[in-house]
């Protein structure tokens, strides 16, 4: 029997098997989760709606498959990396939701809202070198929620660090 279900959503110009997330699921497999990867490199690509494609369309996705989830039973847990990040933390304020891994998260989105995310228990892994997003943002951020946060040496990508992110939410799901 499964212990829970991880939906784990890739970031921007990304994939469903990108290194991050199959990372991911691999520990979560491990521990006892079933998994899920969406795919939103349709919605990616709508460059005609924003330059990170449609944003909204991409929450609406994660709700859906979430919501599913939690009416087939068990505890869902919510991941993801950037934009996938992002979409994970808003989803977890619409879907009952018993945890969050949020990798490099934006702390906005154009015109969606401010990041924010269900009092739930909260990891976030951020680099002090990412160039698209300002760690000293996303401390604060984290700070603000008493989440357990893990800042690495890389950037944004945190290609040199996949392994000790798979660690880390490794971690967040033994303590469900």
């Amino acid at each position: 029997m499964s212990r829970g279900h991880c939906i784990l959503s890739h970031g921007f110009e990304s994939g469903p098997d990108a290194t991050k997330v199959t990372a991911l699921a691999a520990a979560a497999e491990t521990l006892g989760f079933t998994t899920e990867r969406p795919d939103y490199t349709d919605l990616d690509a709508r460059s005609d709606i924003s330059r990170v494609g449609d944003v909204p369309a991409r929450l609406q996705r994660l709700v859906e498959l979430a919501t599913r989830a939690v009416e087939r039973g068990g505890p869902v847990v919510l991941g993801g990396s950037s934009l996938g990040a992002y979409i994970s933390a808003l989803a977890s304020l619409q879907v009952p939701t018993r945890a969050l891994f949020l990798m490099v998260p934006p702390l906005e989105m154009g015109p969606m809202p401010r990041l924010d995310a269900a009092p739930v228990p909260l990891s976030v892994v951020h680099a002090w070198h990412d160039e698209i997003i300002p760690a000293m943002g996303v401390v604060e951020w984290a700070r603000a929620r008493s989440a357990r946060l893990l800042l690495l040496d890389d950037s944004h990508r945190l290609s040199a660090h996949v392994e000790t992110t798979a660690r880390a939410f490794a971690e967040l799901l033994e303590t469900l």
